[in-house]
């Protein structure tokens, strides 16, 4: 069984949610807060983390962030209020890999963990044994380890950001629309919305970019989307 961690503070919610993710397979397990997020996921080790914005304490965007910085890549959901799309924006770049709005019904939670899991299991997330490196800049994407680094020193992705990184790779020169970034990333039947793809290039230019306000390598085509331009040693490298 897949083990979910549920992070919320509504004491009511979560043996509710706990229950109906169990009939669908899961394992749940259930904090108030995130005073043992730490343990928990050494511990245990989740497959996904779903995590609650409004928290006592450290709030869901802090613990996200936190755990983005140390490296870590469970996946994440976000609950967030339906009616603050701004908090869906800021979750995505904190490192959150998809957000629920509250209220919700429980099926299209268990709808967003499912897909978040068979994400990190497409072949645009997962290892691509037949992908071969590529390098570019100081910077080496080993498609096959579905790894980053830079000088050996390997650089932790989130299944979404490695998703992208990956497609623009495989894609090299060729502009790509949002909407097909979406598709492959995330999937056709995705409910994400545009601003999604912007948010995880932003992040992904802050890690990869000298100058992140003027990248070389993440490039954006006004009107159609973004695209990735490889050093002209890697143009062969970068084919799918």
């Amino acid at each position: 069984m897949k083990k979910i961690l549920l992070i919320d503070d509504d004491a009511e919610l979560r043996p509710l949610l706990a229950t109906y993710l169990g009939r669908h397979g899961f394992d749940t397990l259930l904090l108030p807060d995130t005073r043992q997020l730490d343990a928990f996921l050494a511990r245990y080790q989740p497959h996904l983390l779903v995590l609650d914005l409004m928290l006592p304490g450290e709030d869901g965007l802090a613990a996200c962030r936190r755990l983005r910085a140390r490296g870590e890549t469970v996946p994440v959901i976000m609950l967030t209020a339906r009616d603050e799309p701004v908090d869906r924006v800021i979750g995505l770049e904190m490192g959150a890999d998809d957000y629920l709005g509250k209220p919700f019904d429980p099926r299209e939670l268990v709808a967003r963990i499912e897909a978040v899991l068979r994400r990190g299991a497409r072949s645009a997330a997962a290892p691509d044994s037949e992908g071969g490196s590529v390098r570019f800049g100081e910077w080496l994407l080993d498609r096959g380890a579905r790894q980053l680094s830079r000088e050996g020193e390997v650089v932790a992705l989130t299944s979404g950001e490695f998703a992208l990184l990956n497609v623009l790779v495989a894609n090299a020169n060729r502009p790509m629309k949002r909407e097909r970034l979406l598709e492959l990333t995330r999937g056709e039947a995705s409910e994400s919305f545009d601003r999604a793809i912007d948010v995880q290039i932003h992040r992904l230019r802050r890690l990869l970019e000298v100058d992140h306000a003027h990248p070389r390598y993440l490039q954006t085509v006004w009107g159609v989307g973004y695209v990735f331009v490889p050093d002209a040693a890697s143009d062969d490298a970068a084919r799918p």
